[in-house]
């Protein structure tokens, strides 16, 4: 049985804890936050002990894993004292506010053979899944462009970041994630509409090795909450909604077939559309489960600290760009 704990019991933090107490193998063992209402509410009603010090809550409760959903300049504090005792990690994005305070984290854990998780949970997606599966098998052929849209009323409760850090962050490593190639050059455009401080919309282009163009679209300036995601290859297109766990694969009737061999985009038309079965399940669910899972039998996560810093490596050069308006070459690849 192993003793699990979460630090930060805000929004995002008590969907942990409740997951927690739904995982087999794993007992809750407490619950963290510097607000005392807060900490107090969310013990209470998961009948577990609650604490204001999470290093308190470490000594007394010694959990083996943590989920840490403090705010993203907190990360790096309390990462750094979970990793020196010990304490396996799963860290919500972005992993850090800055590339050294990522490097740093992730060295630690290396060489305190602790498990560092990012909770980058659009990887979990069941949609996600499905989609990485066909176009590993083929199914688009050679792919020309992957598109997302994220898009949200503004959020009350982000402080500390601006929407590339905190939105786009999800995007970048789904494109990462589904077109698995180093990418070669970034270029965005920021602008802030709400706040003085920090963007909220943003606009990216990410060029891969090879043909493929990422372009994000990302904001928190519109009023209904948009999650889609299209890529479109020399077979035809994928229309995946996040939200819904919905994907569909529309056909480019000129394509050969999936199964012939497809060298070069040779004309378009609309041809049959497919839904696709997808076997829905909740993407937290599976994220926690796949973090226990890589404690328990000391594997990496699905999604390590690792390609946490990558993500918010190229996260971070979006800001540059937008900030400075030039195109920034990407040097450093994924191993």
């Amino acid at each position: 049985m192993l003793k699990a704990a979460v630090i930060g019991v805000g929004s995002m933090g008590r969907n942990h804890v409740r997951v927690y107490r739904e995982v087999n193998g794993v007992e809750l063992v407490g619950v963290s936050d510097h607000d005392k209402d807060t900490a107090a509410r969310v013990g209470s009603v998961f009948n577990v002990p609650f604490y204001t010090d999470y290093q308190k809550m470490l000594d007394e409760c010694k959990p083996d894993l943590v989920t840490l959903a403090v705010p993203t300049d907190k990360h790096y504090k309390v990462g750094m004292d979970l990793i020196d005792r010990g304490v396996n990690l799963l860290i919500e994005k972005p992993i850090a506010p800055t590339l050294e305070e990522a490097h740093e984290l992730v060295e630690m854990a290396q060489r305190n053979g602790v498990t560092l998780a990012v909770g980058h949970i659009e990887r979990f997606n069941p949609a996600i899944i499905e989609l990485r599966r066909r176009l590993k098998e083929g199914m688009a052929g050679r792919v020309y462009n992957i598109h997302a849209q994220r898009l949200s009323p503004y959020p009350v409760r982000i402080r500390d970041a601006g929407v590339v850090i905190d939105l786009a962050s999800h995007d970048i490593d789904l494109m990462r994630y589904l077109i698995d190639r180093p990418i070669t050059r970034v270029y965005g455009e920021t602008a802030s509409s709400i706040n003085s401080d920090r963007e909220d919309m943003f606009n990216g282009v990410m060029r891969f090795d090879g043909e493929t163009v990422g372009v994000l679209d990302v904001n928190w300036i519109t009023p209904k909450k948009v999650r889609m995601l299209t890529i479109t290859g020399a077979r035809g297109m994928f229309s995946c909604d996040l939200l819904s766990q919905e994907l569909f694969f529309y056909e480019n009737e000129t394509a050969p077939s999936q199964w012939d061999t497809l060298s070069v985009l040779r004309g378009v038309n609309e041809g049959n559309i497919l839904g696709i079965r997808i076997q829905r399940h909740e993407p937290l669910a599976a994220e926690i489960n796949d973090f226990v899972s890589a404690v328990r039998d000391g594997r990496e996560p699905t999604v390590s600290g690792y390609e946490g810093m990558e993500t918010l490596r190229i996260a971070l050069d979006f800001v540059k760009s937008g900030q400075y308006a030039e195109v920034i070459e990407q040097e450093r690849v994924l191993a």
